[in-house]
């Protein structure tokens, strides 16, 4: 999730672009905790912090794997509060009531209200964007990265010797399949996981048709994929990979945020997609790492009050009733047919 402090945060697309299209800028803060001899950021218990979003999918995806890895004890965490203003992702005070685990102030900074403190502690003349996940060293009171597809292969093997075994197993970037993972990953971030922001935040017609029918034809086509074998319960087999902690931060914010608030409307997730419905359910209802992490209010009262473009007087629907449908139930047109 973008904010940045040049021109106005909440104006997703430059308005003095013609083009209309969502342009997502590449995270800048790029360093890497490692294990190996003399490097700058070693893998050590309580060194480092994360900074999230619970609305947010990229940094959901390193809440997912941080517990997948059992990393609970050795990485703490705050979260934002939902709302993003004029000045950003902003800390929750000391008085308010926001659902969600670490939803509090600052623990490091108690004078900081919002992230952007400490982007400019890093760095006084950061012009970049004000993003969620941000992985924090205490040590050094710097910012190890910004990039959460690079967050989270960190949490994979990086902290492994200070792991008991049974994560210390948990492989969720096989070398068998890395290269097939790689290679999910470009398409299903560009047309998905980005997917949806392209054709929430266009601003032309020509922008917004090109980006949601490029979304749902790669929705087809992980269907499909899916649709192979119906009692592979993950993207690539009977074991959790990269591919499905990325993609289930899309999916499972897909009918409750997505199908309205950024018009991918073509089909919903639940009705429309059967094989993906099915994934979804089973990695929520049956993976506690993914429904422990997933905070529907977040996610919908962030979409819907923070996008003034998009959704002038912040009136949050009431649906999808429920969020996430259970395992055993169906919607009534899927249970009819």
């Amino acid at each position: 999730m973008t904010t940045g402090n040049t021109g106005k945060i909440t104006d997703w697309v430059d308005p003095k672009d013609k083009s209309g299209e969502f342009k997502r800028q590449q995270s800048v803060f790029r360093n890497f905790i490692s294990r190996e001899p003399g490097a700058q950021f070693p893998p050590e218990k309580d060194r480092y912090h994360l900074y999230v979003s619970y609305a947010c999918p990229w940094a959901h995806r390193t809440l997912i794997t941080r517990k997948l890895k059992g990393l609970e004890d050795i990485i703490s965490f705050t979260s934002v509060h939902w709302h993003l203003g004029e000045n950003g992702w902003r800390f929750a005070t000391a008085n308010e009531e926001v659902a969600g685990e670490n939803v509090t102030p600052d623990p490091l900074h108690p004078d900081f209200t919002h992230l952007r403190a400490i982007y400019f502690s890093n760095d006084p003349d950061y012009t970049g964007r004000f993003t969620v996940p941000v992985l924090f060293d205490k040590k050094t009171q710097r910012i190890v990265s910004n990039e959460s597809a690079e967050i989270i292969r960190m949490f994979y093997y990086e902290f492994d010797d200070l792991l008991p075994e049974k994560y210390k197993n948990v492989d969720l970037y096989p070398p068998a399949l890395r290269s097939e993972i790689d290679a999910t990953n470009d398409w299903t971030y560009n047309d998905v996981n980005n997917g949806v922001y392209k054709s929430g935040f266009a601003t032309t017609q020509e922008a917004y048709e090109k980006a949601v029918t490029t979304l749902f034809a790669s929705l087809d086509r992980i269907e499909a994929h899916l649709s192979k074998d119906a009692n592979s319960p993950y993207f690539f087999g009977s074991s959790i990979t990269e591919i499905d902690i990325r993609l289930f931060t899309t999916i499972v914010r897909f009918d409750p945020v997505y199908v309205q608030h950024f018009k991918c409307n073509i089909r919903d997730i639940r009705s429309g997609y059967p094989a993906i419905h099915r994934w979804l359910r089973r990695l929520y209802w049956d993976i506690p790492a993914f429904r422990q992490t997933t905070d529907f209010e977040h996610i919908k009262k962030h979409y819907t009050k923070s996008h003034k473009q998009i959704n002038q007087f912040a009136i949050t629907p009431v649906g999808p009733v429920p969020d996430i449908l259970p395992k055993e139930e169906e919607v009534r047109a899927v249970a009819a047919r």
